[in-house]
C-alpha cells in the first residue's frame, strides 16, 4: 500500500457505510451499470487508435518559432502541419 499524505483520514467501516449511502441517494452522482460501461468501451479503444498516429518527442525550438506557433491550445498540431507540408514541398 502506497504511503499515505501526513493527516489522510481514513473513514471507519461504519462511516462508509453512511459516506457511500449519502453519494448513491444523489441522482446525478450514479455509477454506471454494466450495460452503460460496455457503451463507453468502444470510444475508449477509439480514443487509443487516434493516440497512436502521433509520436511523443522532445524538440528544442527558437524563441521566434515557438512565439509564432503558440497562439492557441493547438499550436503544437499547428507545427505538425507545417512541417508535413515541408515533407510535402521537399520530397
Amino acid at each position: 500500500m502506497p504511503k499515505l499524505k501526513q493527516g489522510t483520514i481514513i473513514p471507519t467501516p461504519d462511516e462508509d457505510v453512511v459516506i457511500t449511502k449519502a453519494a448513491l441517494s444523489d441522482p446525478n452522482a450514479q455509477p454506471f451499470s454494466d450495460i452503460e460501461w460496455e457503451q463507453v468501451k468502444p470510444l475508449l479503444k477509439q480514443a487509443k487508435s487516434i493516440e497512436q498516429t502521433k509520436k511523443s518527442v522532445t524538440i528544442y525550438l527558437s524563441h521566434e518559432v515557438i512565439d509564432y506557433f503558440r497562439t492557441g491550445k493547438d499550436w503544437q498540431t499547428n507545427i505538425d502541419k507545417a512541417l508535413q507540408e515541408y515533407i510535402v514541398l521537399h520530397k
